[in-house]
């Protein structure tokens, strides 16, 4: 069924399903530990977090079935229920999935409605819901900010990314091409955290277009059915388009397409896997997000020119950095502008342990691990008379009492 409404080949559908159990199993095991500040003669006091309340959230159709596990799972062991809206591109697996959890949560717990615009704005204004989760563009977070914001609703907006590789000179280009290929070309594309630039020095700046081009060139586009095949169409129309407007904008200004720069003659939205070279920032599709099978490379002489181009846009989710030299890869990593940082490796830090989430328009908050745990509960503060055996039960005197009142008489002398 994901294949089927995706196009995503079915061994990676298979894949995304295997994600879902593992960070579902991640959350099961993960628990809310008691944070208790103070437990002494003096008086207790503990930190505790409670549930939100209602949880809107609305899931892409990308990664339609991981990244609605990354919303509920998180929200329900909070202690919290949710409304989940599939986008309306991919809605079939992500119902099913509620279809066939039907029985394992109460009624009323998780609940999966599907439909087209406007039903997300609905979601996102109605008074119920205490928090909005969101995954999909920097336009429509924007407007879900903006509509939470009316009654204070806390959100969590992820909004995907311009992520670049920094290839620095020490590197052989043959030894990483396979690994930059897959990180950019994953999913055809279509990742929030996938390689959307890669900026090479251009001592191996011509090596490293080659052996990408080879890699576009030998891969099999097809139905994700077919056998062996490895990466399927355009998962809708307006991506596609997207995709294709980007291509033919950069090659009017001057990319030359070492692999692909056209769609397939085929039904359906396939897109040959695209490498550019000849482009450089300015270009829309190495300034923009293109969530599709095309890739600039870039070439690029100073490190430290490189870094603040790789800084110069609005987005900040992940980047990733390529050398032998751990030193320089620690150095560039702390500079980069980013929610995530990998080394000779992109996205290498997806677990469900570590958290997600991007710097600048890239989103607000984070998901994954405790920390986006915690984005689920609102904190409360309990205060009272110490509860350790053997100590006094009279009335909780706090440690800052005496300073408290101190700086009373002061005011009043």
């Amino acid at each position: 069924m994901l294949t089927s409404e995706q196009g995503r080949p079915l061994p990676d559908s298979r894949a995304e399903i295997g994600w879902a159990v593992t960070w579902l199993r991640y959350y099961a095991d993960l628990e809310i530990s008691r944070e208790i500040v103070q437990d002494d003669r003096n008086g207790f006091a503990e930190v505790v977090r409670r549930p939100v309340g209602v949880v809107a959230a609305i899931a892409p159709w990308n990664l339609p079935i991981i990244l609605a596990v990354w919303k509920f799972a998180p929200a329900l062991l909070a202690g919290n229920t949710m409304v989940l809206k599939p986008s309306p591109f991919t809605p079939l697996a992500t119902l099913a999935m509620g279809e066939m959890l039907r029985g394992v949560f109460p009624p009323g717990v998780l609940n999966i409605v599907s439909g087209r615009d406007p039903l997300g704005a609905w979601m996102t204004a109605h008074p119920t819901p205490r928090k909005i989760t969101f995954t999909g563009s920097i336009a429509t977070g924007t407007k879900v900010a903006a509509v939470a914001a009316q009654d204070l609703k806390r959100v969590t907006l992820e909004l995907g990314g311009n992520d670049p590789a920094i290839v620095l000179e020490d590197v052989e280009p043959g030894r990483i091409a396979d690994d930059i290929f897959h990180g950019a070309f994953m999913n055809n594309g279509q990742n929030c955290m996938a390689i959307k630039r890669v900026y090479v020095h251009e001592r191996h700046h011509a090596e490293l277009v080659e052996a990408l081009a080879a890699r576009a060139k030998a891969v099999r586009v097809g139905n994700g059915f077919d056998d062996d095949v490895q990466l399927g169409p355009i998962c809708n129309r307006p991506q596609f388009d997207r995709v294709s407007e980007l291509v033919t904008d950069a090659i009017a200004h001057g990319a030359v397409a070492a692999a692909g720069g056209y769609a397939l003659d085929r039904p359906g939205y396939f897109f040959a896997p695209t490498v550019l070279t000849g482009v450089t920032d300015g270009i829309r599709i190495v300034d923009e997000e293109q969530f599709g099978p095309a890739l600039p490379v870039i070439a690029y002489r100073h490190l430290d020119d490189v870094v603040d181009r790789a800084n110069d846009t609005a987005y900040g989710l992940t980047a990733s950095v390529w050398t032998d030299d751990s030193a320089r890869a620690a150095d560039v990593a702390s500079r980069l502008e980013c929610g995530q940082v990998t080394v000779n490796a992109h996205g290498s830090g997806l677990r469900p342990d570590l958290p997600f989430g991007g710097h600048k328009h890239s989103g607000i908050g984070v998901t994954n691990g405790p920390w986006g745990l915690h984005r689920f509960t609102e904190l409360q503060v309990l205060t009272g008379p110490a509860r350790v055996a053997g100590t006094s039960t009279t009335r909780a005197r706090s440690p800052m009492t005496s300073t408290i009142r101190a700086c009373s008489r002061a005011t009043a002398e």
